[in-house]
């Protein structure tokens, strides 16, 4: 699976997101891997109704009512998103907010918690959302550097320490060899934001993304020796 977060960036704003919308849908449909837009919020209706699977970039623990300013569940749902985001390194969470809002969603939404280390990843996976994603903050934005090529040890880690918790990678995903590696180190899936959004050409590049979950497994690459100890969840 490939979750591809529009961020704010003005290329995938108001028509900008349609449109890339529309290229996620396209891409999806050719190859058949799952590929979730992930749109601001004013944005997921329009995105939606292209029939690509959209989730939400956050959502807050609040019940409807007195509650301006905040994303509201039901209001999401309407719209026709199907997970969201969570705890994104630009958008951190306090844990007891992180809580409160996996009980406020009780399985209603799918919900990816994001994760910037092995300890926060096991942390957080104790609040059993569906995925767990592992994106190290200085590889994010990164173009030069990989999580999969360089804390493969790490993702190694906590596929096993999590055990049947699905694990996605983000962070400095650029290309099909970036994805291999992930997927052989046991990771399902890839979060991705400037390396299709601000792509000369975000359909080729998401393709050729695409396209590294068909092909046949690359072979075995040694994980970097950059692991981490195990910790107790708390």
């Amino acid at each position: 699976m490939i979750v591809v977060n529009f961020k704010t960036y003005e290329q995938a704003t108001g028509a900008k997101a349609l449109a890339l919308a529309k290229i996620c849908k396209k891409v999806a449909d050719e190859t058949k891997v799952r590929i979730i837009a992930v749109p601001q919020l004013a944005d997921i209706k329009s995105c939606v109704d292209v029939g690509v699977e959209c989730w939400a970039q956050h959502v807050d623990a609040v019940e409807p009512g007195r509650h301006t300013g905040f994303v509201l569940l039901e209001d999401l749902m309407a719209a026709g998103a199907k997970g969201t985001l969570l705890n994104h390194s630009e958008h951190k969470l306090d844990w007891e907010v992180l809580k409160s809002t996996l009980v406020r969603v009780d399985g209603k939404i799918e919900v990816c918690v994001c994760a910037v280390n092995l300890e926060e990843c096991q942390r957080v996976a104790t609040l059993q959302p569906k995925y767990v994603a592992y994106e190290p903050t200085e590889f994010i934005g990164n173009k030069d550097l990989s999580v999969a090529t360089e804390r493969g040890g790490v993702i190694k880690q906590v596929v096993q320490v999590l055990a049947a918790m699905p694990i996605i990678i983000g962070a400095g995903i650029h290309s099909a060899v970036d994805v291999k590696a992930g997927l052989e180190f046991g990771a399902k899936g890839i979060l991705v934001a400037t390396d299709v959004v601000l792509a000369e050409d975000p359909e080729k590049d998401l393709r050729e993304l695409a396209l590294a979950f068909t092909s046949q497994p690359a072979a075995p690459v040694s994980p970097q020796s950059n692991t981490a100890t195990t910790v107790s969840p708390s």
